[in-house]
């Protein structure tokens, strides 16, 4: 029903403009006449001029209604139902009972049009804000032609109820100023949107405060007449906070920051690790394409490129202590973020995990954890993945390779990982060695850029000759678009089955929040939290694989319920498959 919102970029262009003016004069406008037609019972004989000013709002109203149809997106059942009654408040001011009720209508469907949120405290306020706005309005419009003291209430008190409802006004403002996430922070007089906030709270609250004082010092009662200035500009502004875009959060030193830019006419994810002074790292998605630049204002601006076993494309930032700017560019188009690095130091974080330290983080940001990045997961082998490491090696050695040719790097993590494959191939006398061989298992416990360069030398090697016939395995963490679609099928320890309902979920909001970004294992621990525990099962082996059954010419015809495209929402392995291959490991 809210078929009037408008939305207004940062750098909106006329059209944007245009369409919110005339929905602000239009809402305006509209206030007006119902509060008008509401009040219209408690006055006798209308002169012409007020009949004159009354018709003119209803097709002022209808009009404009008509009008935005043609700027902004709207619901026609509500468009011709806000025409008809702006046209009937007019003619019905004949008839007062059936004009209220007419009027009573055209203020719901204002709170409607107004309203930043159609549900709980926020339309309750909204239906506030406007009532007592409109009241203010009808009372001012009518008073004007036909004084208050020949209303057919004599015991209408003009006054007092003035300083009500700015009261009313104030307290609306207030409770919309808290519940906006705006907060008192700077964005309160940086943003359009805070600015808003502002008038909507300031204004009808000198307006209360003059009135009530030339009430009590000289029984002035016709201060509403010249606080309707005040009382419409708060309205206006309050319409306008359903259009006018919230800023983004204030960025928080070491908090990873989660970023839409528009750079070239088009919106760009973006995302900012670990957000300390020094080296960081500026990641876009996939579907940002190429040719994009970070840095920091006034510094180095870097090339985004791609990184081994990483999705999407990465540029390193030397970020200034404290609040600065990020520079984003493509082509000869710039955009900037806010950013704020703080002045304390951040975590060591080595090139080669930089990427999955990104991506752990970006768990806990779609899941709008705004935790301090103190740590990655390459620091440390998790007690879930050692335990998973261990069934993998048992299960390989009943397999009986000739032995497993093991790749690890220099993170504690890997160093770890590999004393334990060691150490567990050695109860079964099962040799571990770093060469390639025919009747050999690889099984790969480094970071994502080693496990790649792995599983691409094992592509090419399985290409020319036969190696690694017992498998291609891939610790817990390794398990990454890139690193697994390497190769034709590779498998991996996992302690949860990825086509389970949580899994699918958060690979389905990891993918709509950035850019159709796909899932790993550290951001869907990070997402998950505590709540890990409750999919941490027992460990079983998966395979994955890039798999195309049926494939078919672009542009093929298919047949009834045949999936043409691969790429569906919620899979942990772009363009592949993943699947149990063993029972669980006991």
């Amino acid at each position: 029903m809210d078929h009037h919102v408008t939305p207004v970029s940062t750098g909106s262009s006329g059209v944007d403009i245009t369409a919110l003016v005339l929905r602000l004069v239009l809402l305006l406008a509209t206030a007006f006449l119902a509060g008008t037609g509401i009040l219209r019972p408690l006055v006798g004989e209308l002169p012409r001029k007020l009949w004159l000013t009354v018709g003119g709002l209803g097709a002022l109203s209808a009009v404009l209604a008509a009008v935005s149809a043609a700027t902004v997106e709207v619901n026609l059942a509500a468009l011709i139902i806000h025409i008809l009654l702006a046209l009937a408040v007019p003619v019905l001011l004949r008839w007062p009972s059936a004009g209220r009720w007419a009027s009573l209508a055209l203020v719901v469907l204002v709170v409607l049009e107004t309203s930043l949120d159609g549900s709980g405290i926020d339309f309750a306020i909204d239906t506030v804000y406007v009532a007592a706005a409109a009241l203010w309005f009808g009372i001012t419009l009518l008073s004007a032609w036909v004084p208050v003291d020949q209303w057919r209430a004599t015991q209408f008190r003009v006054g007092p109820l003035s300083v009500t409802l700015g009261g009313l006004l104030t307290l609306a403002g207030v409770v919309q100023l808290v519940l906006s996430g705006v907060g008192f922070d700077r964005r309160l007089y940086e943003s359009l949107f805070g600015i808003a906030l502002l008038v909507v709270v300031a204004l009808p609250a000198v307006v209360a405060v003059l009135s009530g004082i030339l009430l009590s010092r000289n029984g002035f009662t016709h201060a509403y007449r010249y606080g309707v200035i005040g009382v419409a500009a708060g309205f206006v502004a309050w319409s306008a906070l359903a259009a006018v875009p919230q800023p983004p959060p204030l960025p928080i030193p070491g908090v990873p920051l989660l970023a839409d830019a528009t750079v070239g006419g088009g919106s760009v994810p973006v995302l900012l690790s670990p957000q300390r002074p020094g080296r960081n790292l500026v990641h876009f998605p996939p579907s940002a394409g190429e040719g994009l630049s970070a840095g920091a204002e006034g510094g180095l601006i870097s090339p985004a490129v791609a990184r081994g076993g990483a999705e999407g494309t990465w540029a390193d930032v030397d970020l200034p202590p404290g609040r600065s700017s990020l520079v984003i560019k493509r082509g000869d188009a710039t955009t900037t973020v806010e950013v704020d690095a703080g002045t304390a130091p951040g975590p060591v974080i080595g090139d080669a995990d930089a990427p999955e330290c990104a991506s752990a983080a970006l768990g806990g940001l779609v899941a709008e954890k705004h935790d301090v990045l103190t740590s990655c997961p390459s620091d440390a082998l998790s007690p879930e993945d050692s335990g998973s490491l261990v069934k993998l090696v048992e299960f390989l050695a009943g397999r009986k390779p000739s032995a497993i040719t093991l790749v690890e790097d220099s993170s504690p993590r890997g160093v770890a990982a590999a004393r334990l494959v060691r150490d567990t191939a050695a109860r079964f006398g099962l040799p571990v060695q770093k060469d390639a061989g025919t009747d050999t298992a690889l099984v790969v416990v480094s970071g994502w850029s080693d496990g790649y360069l792995a599983m691409t030398r094992a592509a090419e090697s399985q290409r020319l000759k036969p190696t690694h016939q017992y498998g291609l395995y891939l610790a817990p963490w390794l398990l990454n678009g890139p690193i697994v679609n390497a190769v034709a099928s590779s498998s991996m320890p996992l302690r949860f089955d990825p086509r389970d309902q949580l899994a699918v979920t958060y690979a389905v909001t990891v993918g709509n929040t950035f850019g159709g970004e796909s899932p790993t294992l550290g951001g869907f621990r990070t997402w998950l939290g505590p709540q890990w525990q409750s999919v941490n099962g027992e460990v079983q082996i998966f395979a994955a694989a890039q798999v195309n059954a049926m494939p078919m010419y672009p542009g093929e015809p298919h047949g009834p319920g045949m999936e043409a495209a691969r790429d569906y929402a919620g899979q942990w392995v772009p363009d592949g498959t993943i699947v149990p291959v063993s029972g669980l490991l006991r």
